[in-house]
């Protein structure tokens, strides 16, 4: 059961009786931040009173009065202006713990109205390589899916895939112009891999190499050093004439807005301008890439073309862009297979291609669109800017496929919700896109943009390689893996008794820690932040990391190997819990919070919340461990009733780690 849900259930009938709504009501009861407020805590009774025009504390005893509670907790504690406090009878602990203990599904009962849910996550452009960008919308999407299929929903998970853009015109371009041969027929998605790479590099040369002639960014940089040449001199000199050493002794947070933000917008034009140069100097240094971009001026434009010949039905782009395609997703999936994500669609953008031009009609005949200089626009209350949804050249954008997209899923699907997971960058889009969403007539669907932040290197920007490309999505899980594999061999060299584990064991546990503790990496952080990534914090058997849980799990799972016990054995016996002791009652009331956890995480999308979730339980069966010896307590009935504490908190850990999408270890 989730005590948070019997809690709101028991408060829901007092208010209905009281004649109020209660659903704003029932979210301000949550477990308690400190365990000296108890184990619940019910802050309503202050807008209550403030409706009621009454004092928040007589609300509350009245509350506290009417509330049917006693099997469960013992008597309410009103405290403060009207904070109610709860602390639950630990023999109602005992009871339910011993409920869960037989319960394949460690009591998280299943949603009482399951939805249905199309989750959008992954989204590669399927033309290039994954790189470490792709990983958030990948995991956090993967474990959204599994989080509420578990809780009894029905989840469409769809990976809208980038097939059939731009990047598509690159490799159509760099196979027409560049190709070789031989590398293409040994390994084609590499070979692939390198035209893409090579086309976009020339790109961005000629790119850079036009803004930087045109003189505008230069220009720009001097003028706000001039600016702030000028600003610094009046700094100088305060309104009563007492003269300052120099503007750079203002204080951090005392300089004038303007002026910090001058200060930023040039720091910005500079890196600019730094990027710009570095993609000159890299072509320019090499004699052949030089002669290539030389050879081949206005490629912008070339790929364009390629691209709208392959939207037109060209037959030899259409001939091959299908060839490319089976080489693009078989390596998509090989990644996926080794992250254990899985899909139930994948419908990328040339799926709604066919749709694009008779979506634009409808709009256009039901007065949602209007065609303003040339362009197809909707133009949508509460924006400045229209959402264009075909150009004046007639070419279709990323709005009007994600309209298709939704009007399809709508048709074919009928969901109560689909979540966008993309990052934050896309904020505009998706606002716009759900406008334009109501204006069809989706007033009743929930829809929501799982944003993000950014993965971060240690020294504060993008994780990008030395040459400045994001990292590979694959050699960063290469990575992960042989440090965990090196961790993993340095304990095992290290056991009192020698090692334990065999080569292939080895190999196989650092796989389990390395690809879990990437993917917990991202999951444990809020994610709407930013973070940075550390191979070394990540993978530390200490702390909120994947390594640290799976390591609770293979510690647990170890004292039924030394005892020669088997938990199934256990769990059917029908053996009671007990809670004779505070560390006892704290990991069964930790036990018991799964499903609450799991309900909080998904009530905002976050994750995160599950491994706080998980970290605790793990701490609190750490301080369990250490203070109640379990294969030694005595009677039997405390040593039965401490090992099936350990049997649930061992099964909770694998199954919250598998609904992160991580598999737990036997041993490290």
């Amino acid at each position: 059961m989730s005590i948070l849900a019997e809690l709101r259930r028991r408060f829901r009938e007092v208010l209905q009786s009281w004649g109020e709504d209660p659903s704003d009501l029932l979210e301000m009861i949550r477990p308690s931040q400190e365990e000296r407020f108890g184990d619940y805590q019910a802050n309503l009774a202050m807008p209550l009173g403030k409706r009621r025009g009454r004092s928040p504390r007589e609300v509350a005893a009245e509350l506290v009065a009417r509330l049917d509670v006693a099997d469960m907790a013992e008597p309410p504690e009103i405290a403060g202006p009207g904070f109610i406090n709860f602390r639950l009878r630990a023999e109602w602990l005992a009871k339910q713990l011993t409920q869960a203990v037989a319960d394949p599904r460690l009591a998280v009962p299943l949603a009482a109205h399951p939805k249905t849910y199309v989750i959008d996550y992954s989204a590669p452009n399927v033309a290039k390589p994954m790189h470490v960008g792709h990983i958030r919308s990948t995991v956090i999407g993967d474990a959204l899916c599994r989080m509420l299929r578990f809780l009894g929903h029905r989840v469409i998970s769809d990976n809208h895939i980038g097939d059939w853009g731009t990047q598509f015109g690159m490799i159509l371009y760099g196979y027409k112009h560049f190709l070789d041969a031989e590398a293409y027929r040994r390994e084609p998605v590499q070979e692939l891999a390198r035209l893409y790479r090579l086309v976009r590099l020339l790109m961005d040369y000629q790119q850079a190499k036009a803004t930087l002639a045109a003189g505008g960014l230069q220009a720009r940089i001097a003028e706000i050093k001039a600016h702030l040449g000028k600003a610094g001199v009046e700094e100088r000199t305060s309104d009563h004439g007492n003269k300052r050493e120099s503007s750079q002794t203002i204080p951090p947070g005392q300089e004038p807005p303007i002026r910090r933000a001058m200060r930023k917008e040039l720091q910005a034009h500079l890196e600019e301008q730094q990027e710009l140069e570095k993609k000159v100097t890299q072509v320019e240094q090499s004699p052949e890439l030089l002669r290539l971009a030389q050879e081949h001026p206005d490629l912008e434009a070339k790929v364009l073309a390629e691209t709208a010949k392959l939207h037109a039905g060209d037959p030899e782009n259409r001939r091959l862009w299908q060839e490319f395609l089976p080489y693009c997703l078989a390596e998509l999936e090989r990644i996926y297979q080794r992250l254990g994500v899985r899909f139930d669609y994948t419908l990328g953008e040339s799926f709604y291609h066919d749709r694009l031009a008779g979506l634009v009609e409808d709009l256009l005949a039901r007065g949602l669109a209007q065609v303003s200089d040339g362009a197809v626009c909707m133009f949508l209350e509460g924006f400045d800017t229209p959402m264009i949804i075909r150009k004046q050249d007639g070419a279709f954008l990323y709005a009007t496929t994600d309209l298709a997209t939704l009007q399809y899923r709508m048709q074919t699907w009928h969901p109560d919700a689909i979540l966008y997971v993309v990052d934050h960058r896309q904020s505009l889009h998706f606002q716009q896109l759900f406008a334009a969403a109501r204006l069809l007539g989706y007033k009743d669907v929930e829809l929501q943009h799982i944003s993000f932040g950014t993965v971060l290197g240690e020294d504060g920007r993008p994780f990008k390689t030395r040459e400045g490309d994001l990292v590979g999505l694959e050699s960063l899980l290469d990575e992960a893996v042989a440090r965990a594999l090196k961790i993993v061999s340095e304990n095992d060299d290290a056991k009192p008794d020698g090692p334990e584990l065999s080569p292939q064991e080895r190999a196989e546990i650092a796989q389990r820690v390395g690809i879990g503790a990437v993917k917990y990496a991202d999951l444990s952080q809020n994610r709407t932040s930013d973070y940075v990534f550390s191979y070394s914090k990540m993978l530390a058997l200490s702390g909120n990391t994947s390594a640290y849980m799976q390591y609770a799990y293979a510690r647990v799972r170890s004292i039924f190997r030394k005892g020669g016990l088997q938990p199934e054995q256990l769990r059917t016996a029908g053996a009671p819990v007990i809670l004779p002791t505070e560390p006892e009652r704290n990991l069964g009331l930790a036990l018991l919070r799964f499903g609450e956890a799991l309900e909080l995480a998904l009530e905002d999308y976050r994750p995160n919340l599950l491994t706080s979730y998980l970290y605790e339980l793990a701490n609190r069966y750490s301080v369990f461990f250490e203070q109640c010896p379990v294969l030694k307590a005595e009677p039997d009935s405390l040593r039965i009733s401490r090992l099936l504490l350990c049997d649930l908190t061992a099964r909770t850990i694998q199954k919250g780690l598998e609904l992160l999408g991580i598999d737990v270890v036997e041993r490290m």
